[in-house]
């Protein structure tokens, strides 16, 4: 059982969890469920319902998780200070990251790894626009360093940078979680994970070539394709990934690309249908070390690539 996250990467295909947010939507909270009553402060409810949080966990596990990910996606300074949360950014890591971990110790049939989320900031600094691209870089570089600490701090076995959609943001990312193991004294593999359109390229523009190779070297442990889209439209990037033979790579998508219903986004790829994908993609390239589910999955969805991974 003392494994680790690397170790396990070595030897077979990890499974991820699925989606988040859903998940708490479907237990309608409420303004007051949300701490000091701020409504849609899904991050918060470690704080407020660490119950709901720990039970969406335990649910994914249940269903075949090896991995689960923080409720941490949007938990760095700036996304925290909008909440009043900011000056407690490495605390409120810390928490998030204990709250998986308790939930992976009552699970002892197998190693379970508990995942560092770092979504994007809301800044795109690598863009000309007066409010995105303006943002000081070691302003950006700060707010993630004191994700990362608390992070690293709460014991999660990997960080996750993830539904990146500006290479500069994730490069200052991976710089600072290199700052955060350097004052924790404690290293932890870096997963950088990028999104890309149903025309394989990022929110500016740049294609999954660039962004490899912008980063591949910077001392990360796994290069990742999440969100966005649907497994279908990842095929050409997921090719030319493994072609590298270079670092490991995660493919986490959407169920399917989303439809807009009212308002709502929608996601219509039935768990069978993910895992058969994802099933042809474990097969076809074996650079692919992780997969699991992001925007519209389901424990469901887990369950049926768990099956196709013990299979595989």
């Amino acid at each position: 059982m003392n494994e680790s996250f690397l170790e396990a990467l070595k030897k077979r295909v990890l499974l991820f969890d699925g989606a988040m947010g859903t998940e708490i939507q479907k237990l309608d909270p409420k303004p007051q469920d949300f701490p000091d009553n701020k409504d849609g402060f899904n991050d918060g409810l470690i704080l407020s319902r660490p119950e709901w949080i720990k039970q969406i966990h335990r649910t994914y596990l249940k269903a075949g998780a090896d991995c689960i990910e923080t409720n941490t996606f949007g938990s760095n300074k700036f996304k925290l200070d909008e909440y009043g949360f900011g000056a407690q950014t490495i605390e409120f890591n810390k928490r998030a990251a204990e709250l998986a971990r308790e939930v992976c110790n009552e699970f002892q049939d197998k190693p379970h790894f508990v995942i560092g989320s770092m979504g994007p900031s809301g800044f795109l600094p690598s863009s000309n626009d007066p409010d995105l691209g303006q943002k000081p870089l070691d302003e950006i570089i700060n707010a993630f360093d004191l994700q990362a600490e608390g992070l690293i701090l709460g014991g999660v076995d990997a960080l996750l940078i993830e539904t990146s959609q500006d290479i500069l943001e994730v490069k200052l990312v991976i710089e600072a979680c290199h700052i955060a193991m350097k004052k924790t004294e404690r290293e932890v593999p870096i997963i950088a994970n990028i999104t890309l359109d149903q025309y394989g390229k990022m929110l500016l523009g740049t294609n999954v070539q660039s962004a490899y190779t912008t980063v591949s070297d910077m001392g990360i442990d796994i290069f990742g394709l999440n969100c966005s889209t649907g497994p279908d439209e990842m095929t050409p990037s997921v090719i030319w990934l493994d072609e590298q033979q270079d670092l490991p790579i995660l493919v986490v998508p959407n169920a399917g690309m989303p439809h807009n219903e009212g308002g709502k986004a929608v996601y219509k790829m039935a768990p069978d249908q993910l895992s058969k994908k994802l099933g042809e993609f474990i097969s076809k390239y074996k650079n692919i070390k992780i997969i699991g589910g992001c925007c519209g999955t389901t424990p469901e969805h887990i369950a049926e690539l768990r099956k196709i991974i013990d299979k595989h």
